[in-house]
């Protein structure tokens, strides 16, 4: 990926030259043997000399805690879990073929349960950049590792938004792709029937290209939610794009984030018009999408995360985070009926939002209302994990894809006074099976100015 590169060799050398200097703790669960990375290095050399096109060769990865790297244990972020992998998980192993090489299994909100970063017996995730906010999760080492320039990929899983958040925390590209698109099997589930791969990368064209590829692996039938699209990938010049009425946001106090998200809007406005003149731009009231999240944690559908690991969780082994605990556990009492209930209360907002859908090809919000500290996270876990979903819990519930990306401006209030903090993150958000045409569009708002 980096055109200075002359060899995968170099690139692996290089990264973990550069992990070494970093040396922050709460990134890595565990690093890759540097002689087994710079063999692996060696191989895609020779490979590139004996005439092959590897896509990925001088590419370095990051995988994250939960999903299998052979010869590593699938912690999933709790050292008392998994067992070593016999062999690396199909996506890994597909970006490994396409030259890709793995340097670290990166560390996460444990089980993949939360949005934080910081639920983890391996040490809080630090941000890349700004210190004492969150990293965001629950793939936080794997945004942060590409984030801080210690990797040019990683990957991550995504059931609430954890491959969206720690992209906007950390103001990167976070791809979480139509549900079924790239295989899950390898991979310690959250929940089974909405769980996705997420891919991080620094540009939308790098997570782009290393979906694509993911996406093809072959996984022998091994993931039972595995599918193929059931429509044409849809792309095209004439778009139809929903921007969220300010009415229907919220920046959960923060007295700038108006004015950032508005901001950002304008250039990404204005970037999609000059790369798409037929593009049209139309209001939306984003609150049925924004109620649709609540089922995820306040309703019956926690409870899937009990099938995952609930019996594991609730035994005494030790390691277990205990705000992880309590979610966890408390979801084995809820009743079968529940469960029900809340099926037939996401069968309304599905109705309801896909009339939405007839006038619209994607829409964009903001990826987080806000990015809070850690301290702010100590003193109200649940809260402030709650508040970083709002614009992300819907996507998997109502089978949508969705690509994060900074717009990489802070924003401005009325008197032209540059607001401080990180800049302003969005997502575009689209049906099932229409992630290239988030990524054409995402492209033309990353690739301007």
């Amino acid at each position: 990926m980096n055109t200075l590169i002359t060899s995968a060799t170099d690139a692996v050398e290089q990264a973990y030259a550069r992990i070494e200097a970093d040396g922050r703790p709460g990134i890595w669960i565990e690093l890759v043997d540097r002689g087994r990375a710079l063999a692996a290095a060696a191989a895609i050399d020779a490979r590139l000399r004996s005439g092959e096109a590897l896509p990925l060769a001088g590419t370095t990865l990051a995988v994250k805690g939960n999903i299998d790297v052979a010869g590593h244990r699938t912690t999933a972020g709790c050292p008392s879990y998994g067992t070593v992998a016999d062999r690396s998980a199909p996506v890994v192993e597909a970006l490994e073929a396409a030259g890709a090489v793995v340097v670290g299994i990166t560390n996460l909100d444990q089980f993949a349960t939360g949005l934080v970063g910081t639920r983890s017996p391996y040490g809080i995730c630090p941000n890349a950049h700004w210190p004492g906010r969150v990293s965001g999760g629950s793939s936080s080492g794997s945004a942060v590792a590409v984030a801080a320039g210690l990797v040019d990929l990683a990957l991550g899983t995504d059931t609430a938004g954890s491959g969206r958040v720690p992209a906007a925390a950390n103001g990167i590209v976070g791809l979480k792709g139509t549900r079924g698109w790239i295989s899950m099997a390898g991979v310690v589930p959250a929940c089974r029937s909405l769980d996705c791969v997420a891919v991080f990368a620094r540009t939308v064209p790098a997570a782009a290209l290393a979906a694509r590829i993911a996406g093809v692996a072959d996984d022998g039938g091994t993931d039972l939610w595995r599918r193929e699209p059931d429509r044409p990938t849809e792309r095209g010049e004439r778009l139809r794009i929903g921007v969220p009425s300010p009415s229907g946001l919220t920046f959960d106090g923060d007295p700038d984030g108006s004015a950032r998200f508005s901001a950002a809007l304008q250039r990404a406005v204005s970037s999609i018009g000059d790369r798409f003149p037929e593009a049209e731009f139309l209001e939306l009231d984003v609150t049925p999408f924004v109620e649709t999240g609540a089922l995820l944690y306040e309703g019956a559908f926690v409870a899937e995360r009990f099938d995952a690991v609930g019996p594991f969780v609730s035994s005494d082994a030790a390691g277990i985070d205990p705000v992880v605990r309590k979610i966890i556990a408390r979801s084995e009492a809820l009743a079968a009926w529940e469960m029900f209930r809340d099926l037939d209360r996401l069968q309304g907002y599905r109705q309801q939002t896909a009339r939405l859908w007839e006038s619209m090809d994607a829409f964009v919000v903001p990826s987080i209302p806000r990015l809070p500290t850690v301290a702010e996270v100590r003193a109200e876990p649940i809260a402030v994990n709650a508040m970083l979903g709002t614009y992300t819990n819907f996507v998997n519930l109502l089978d949508l894809a969705a690509l994060t990306f900074p717009v990489g401006v802070a924003g401005s209030d009325q008197a032209g006074r540059e607001l401080a903090g990180p800049p302003q993150s969005l997502t575009l958000v689209g049906p099932a099976w229409t992630d290239e045409r988030l990524i054409d569009v995402a492209t033309a708002v990353a690739t301007s100015g």
